[in-house]
């Protein structure tokens, strides 16, 4: 069981359901918090390009990780991961309850015509059919059966803030679509996580020959 590692203040950024709720309450919930909106990483003991690199590892473009601020609410460490090709995604959850938020930052648009019928959730989590869409400011307020989300355009971009209706009322859902911010180096080293070993990039075969089609030297000797 790991014990509780809390980061200064600041809760960040959405793609786990029930199963990840009850583990994290029943093993104890591994979160980070962050330092908000800063830029540099004064504090946090990582450069740039430390943090690009963690970003690599975990296959995220580094521009596609968000966080958010919610009240009661700290990012599961064990939920960041990739979303699609190089998009990111973090549970939110709320100390004592398990109650979730769902952040998830992917590259895409959303107008009037697509938004109803686009997936409504993060990740493998997302649901089809369609959704119920209304625009609130600069963002779409989609609704679909149990969940709820809104969905911010940025540069390319979508911001979803997704949860359960019955656990996350809307005016909570808006204040962390509102909070929703590109991490800054300080939140990045909060939020991504460390490398491993060698960083996933594959291992250097040293039986492949330098031409040709790659395929391993088998080759023995007339002793077979």
């Amino acid at each position: 069981m790991k014990s509780v590692a809390r980061l200064p203040r600041l809760l960040l950024p959405v793609t786990a359901v029930a199963p990840l709720a009850l583990a994290l309450v029943a093993c104890g919930t591994e979160t980070a918090g962050t330092e908000s909106g800063g830029s540099g990483a004064a504090g946090s003991g990582a450069d740039r390009s430390g943090l690009e690199a963690r970003a690599r590892a975990a296959q995220v473009a580094i521009e596609n990780v968000y966080v958010t601020e919610v009240s009661g609410f700290e990012v599961a460490k064990q939920s960041v991961g990739v979303l699609g090709a190089d998009g990111f995604s973090a549970t939110y959850v709320e100390q004592g309850t398990g109650v979730q938020i769902r952040l998830g930052v992917d590259r895409g648009s959303m107008d009037a015509a697509s938004c109803p019928k686009a997936p409504l959730g993060v990740g493998s989590a997302a649901t089809g059919g369609a959704a119920e869409c209304v625009e609130d400011g600069k963002r779409w307020y989609r609704r679909s059966g149990s969940e709820h989300e809104y969905v911010t355009e940025v540069d390319g971009r979508l911001v979803r803030v997704n949860a359960d209706t019955g656990s996350v009322d809307r005016a909570t859902l808006r204040k962390a679509a509102e909070a929703a911010h590109a991490a800054g180096d300080a939140e990045l080293d909060a939020v991504l996580p460390p490398v491993q070993g060698d960083g996933g990039q594959p291992v250097e075969r040293g039986d492949l020959p330098p031409v040709g089609d790659g395929a391993p030297n088998n080759d023995v000797g007339t002793s077979g």
